[in-house]
């Protein structure tokens, strides 16, 4: 009996490390800014021994998904589509935040309502895709710029 418990562990054993050899998703949410147009933010950690970068993102629940970020153009932060992708250092993290990089959902199919989850594939080129689960937290207040400009996403 000890013997096919110890032949169970060391078979497992190399599955649990690899659940975390690759890129992972922390604490991930999503709000919306109107009911065409949603976020989501999130902290990226790369598991793996080389750069990954996040080159798309697709889900169900929105007609285009775009990778963005805020750059400053006379003292107005504006919001911009990210062509080259997201980088992420070896072994090292990488905030998708509001007033920051982050992702944008364009042509919702449904309103966000609190506490839906949406399905993310989040493609990760050479380091593999990912899907990802997000809770809709419209509620949520995390810090962001008070001077950022979402204008330009209305009516998407």
């Amino acid at each position: 009996m000890k013997l096919s418990i110890l032949a169970a562990v060391a078979v497992l054993s190399p599955v649990a490390a690899l659940a975390h050899d690759g890129m992972h998703a922390n604490d991930a949410y999503a709000r919306s800014t109107n009911p065409k147009v949603g976020a989501v933010f999130m902290q990226l950690e790369n598991h793996r021994q080389v750069a990954c970068t996040l080159q798309g993102v697709s889900s169900d629940a929105a007609e285009r998904v775009e990778l963005h970020t805020h750059v400053e153009e006379g003292g107005v932060m504006k919001m911009t589509r990210i062509e080259d992708g997201i980088a992420v250092a070896a072994g090292q993290t990488h905030a998708l935040n509001r007033g920051g990089d982050h992702i944008m959902m364009l042509g919702l199919a449904e309103p966000l309502a609190d506490g839906d989850t949406l399905t993310l594939s989040m493609d990760f080129g050479d380091c593999g895709t990912e899907e990802v689960q997000v809770v809709v937290d419209n509620q949520r207040e995390d810090a962001a710029p008070a001077d950022h400009h979402h204008g330009d996403h209305q009516g998407h």
